[in-house]
């Protein structure tokens, strides 16, 4: 058996008004497996706590196959979680530590062949006599998930079960957990700040940042249609790079996006999204690149969409079936921490004042108004003589990043031409929202 999981307007608030999950509302299908994906303190392992009947909902309703469920007991969710601390008893051996939640239920019955059955399918069967100390990490993480099927729960959910591992038995854990819950059918709820296990794993990622749902899709979807530059950000590898741009869009002319001592220029007819981007004539935004958006290719070689660029090559990676190159092209990185950051920035207050004339009040307000949106893009700090300047994520001197192939030799120094496919140009307005490719859902304008 399997169930389905829904949370409606979900929210966790601690001790002094601490609010770590806000208004959360998922659907979970039952045998889905979905991730919770997020920056350390976003409140994904809250939220799978709730769920689990370990924490309180402050406000909202979980519901488990349609039933209201906020005040059952965990054991009457009949859910099993995996953490990352393996969290085995020390005395007991591999076949007593997934037996133990099977004597609790009945301790009269005989759970030997369940047991069995269980360590078969996880591969130690030969580990059932030892003791935990004697079992390397990815061991003990194979019995503490064995303890947790052979429950047979209805769902399951895993704390970033992966995290303490190094790198090469994650990948071939990851592989063995998605192999499992699909033979299981079992819906499964994964917490991760690891977006390439997120992608690997889910048929369904959800984004938190801060307590607040941020965007929920499939992997391919929200990598490739990020819904703000927090998502755009956070996923993909290398990251997204992110340029200041200014859109220019006169009647009698070409549109372009200005990005400093170069610019893009869009291609005409102009497509839906770019003709809507011609309501931000004048104005800044942040445009966003992938690093498989742009090739290294002569001019005559371009293809329908794609627009030329110059860069200097600043830095070569080579990553042997792969090579990053970091190009300068007079552009302005977009230095957008109140945007990127784990949590958004709380700005603090004004509180009105009580003394002073109401012409006072009414001018302090007008200096409010006059200060802009509360999100802006940072000026890049002057760069000192001979001073190398990192991004704000800790990349290397450059403003793009271009994903290519290892036969190409390039060294620092060289102009190289690059062209852009405009088809994979992101576009965010200063709140961080993207605007190009246009939203599925565009705003009504008597709202």
């Amino acid at each position: 058996m399997t169930r389905a999981i829904s949370l409606h307007d979900v929210s966790k608030t601690y001790a002094r008004g601490v609010r770590v999950v806000d208004r959360l509302s998922l659907d979970i299908a039952p045998g889905e497996f979905l991730v919770l994906l997020g920056p350390s303190g976003c409140g994904k392992s809250t939220v799978l706590r709730m769920i689990a009947g370990l924490e309180e909902i402050t406000e909202g309703e979980l519901t488990l196959d349609g039933a209201y469920a906020n005040d059952l007991l965990p054991a009457e969710r009949r859910m099993a979680m995996v953490f990352q601390n393996f969290a085995l008893y020390p005395n007991m051996t591999t076949r007593g530590n997934i037996g133990f939640p099977l004597r609790v239920e009945d301790p009269q019955a005989d759970h030997t062949p369940r047991v069995d059955a269980t360590a078969r399918m996880l591969g130690i069967e030969d580990l059932l006599d030892r003791l935990p100390a004697q079992l390397s990490g990815g061991e003990r993480q194979r019995v503490a998930m064995g303890r947790a099927i052979a429950r047979h729960p209805t769902a399951f959910l895993m704390d970033e079960p992966l995290s303490n591992l190094d790198a090469k038995l994650r990948n071939h854990l990851r592989a063995e957990i998605t192999r499992l819950t699909r033979e299981l059918g079992v819906t499964t709820i994964y917490v991760t700040h690891d977006q390439s296990e997120a992608m690997s794993l889910g048929d369904r990622v959800a984004v938190l940042r801060g307590g607040v749902l941020q965007q929920v899709d499939t992997p391919r979807a929200v990598y490739a249609l990020p819904r703000n530059v927090f998502v755009a950000a956070f996923i993909g590898t290398p990251r997204i790079n992110l340029l200041r741009g200014l859109v220019r869009a006169p009647l009698d002319g070409a549109m372009t996006i200005s990005l400093g001592k170069q610019f893009l220029r869009l291609p005409e007819p102009l497509s839906l999204d770019h003709q809507l981007l011609r309501v931000q004539q004048g104005r800044e935004v942040i445009v966003g690149l992938r690093s498989e958006a742009v090739r290294i290719a002569k001019p005559a070689s371009a293809r329908p969409g794609e627009v030329l660029l110059t860069g200097l090559v600043e830095h070569v990676e080579f990553q042997g079936h792969e090579v990053l190159v970091h190009f300068n092209t007079g552009s302005r990185s977009a230095v957008v921490p109140d945007l990127e950051a784990p949590r958004p920035v709380t700005r603090p207050v004004r509180r009105r004042r009580r003394d002073g004339t109401v012409l006072d009040r009414l001018k302090e307000r007008a200096g409010a108004l006059r200060a802009g949106p509360v999100v802006v893009m940072d000026e890049p700090e002057e760069p000192g003589p001979g001073s190398v300047v990192a991004a704000p994520d800790g990349r290397l001197p450059g403003d793009l990043i271009v994903r290519t192939t290892p036969d190409i030799d390039l060294r620092h120094g060289m102009q190289v031409p690059l062209l852009v496919d405009l088809a994979h140009l992101f576009v965010f307005d200063q709140q961080g929202d993207r605007i190009c490719p246009a939203p599925a859902r565009l705003p009504d304008l008597e709202e």
